[in-house]
Order: structure tokens, then sequence, then C-alpha cells
């Protein structure tokens, strides 16, 4: 017999949203709510200090970035783009230079 590999399972952010919830604002234990929901209790308590940490950002997953990860993204694509427009002007700056235009 092949023992099948366990599937990691995965929970929505409105669902560890709502767990973190029960804990911080409803004085759950972190026990209470992992055996309730029939989770880990680490992940329960992961997800209370991401929570914590991030409020309404925390948990973006499923390819969205959070604020701050965003910001970078578009900074960094910005300045790529401002590089490249900056060595297409120093290209046509010496060009006009060598032939007088």
């Amino acid at each position: 017999m092949t023992d099948k590999p366990k599937k990691r399972r995965t929970f929505s952010a409105e669902f560890k949203t709502e767990a973190a919830k029960l804990v911080v604002e409803q004085g759950m234990s972190r026990k209470q709510v992992a055996q309730d929901l029939g989770v880990n209790g680490q992940c329960v308590g992961l997800w209370v200090k991401e929570f914590q940490m991030a409020g309404k950002s925390a948990f973006p997953g499923n390819g969205k970035l959070s604020h701050q990860d965003q910001r970078l993204k578009d900074l960094e694509s910005e300045n790529r783009r401002l590089r490249m427009e900056r060595d297409i002007l120093k290209k046509a700056t010496a060009f006009f230079a060598n032939h007088g235009g």
C-alpha cells in the first residue's frame, strides 16, 4: 500500500481573521479556538500574532500583497522605468553631441 502524503490545509483570510478575533476580541483561549475550529493551536497563535501586528492588512495571501509590499513593488517598478528613461536620454545626448545635431 502506498501512503498518500497529507495535503496541506489552507484557510481563507476571513477564516484566519475570525479565528484571531475570537481570541483578541472575545477573550477565548487559543487552545479553545483551535479545538472548536479543528485546527492546530500553533496556527491560531500565529494568526493572532499576525492579526495583532497587521490588523486589516493581515493575511493577504493568494497573490495579494500587503500594503507595504505592494508599495515597495510599485516603487521598484517605477525605479526601473526611470533608470531606463535616464539611460535612453544619456545615449541620445551622446549621439547628438557626437553628430552635431
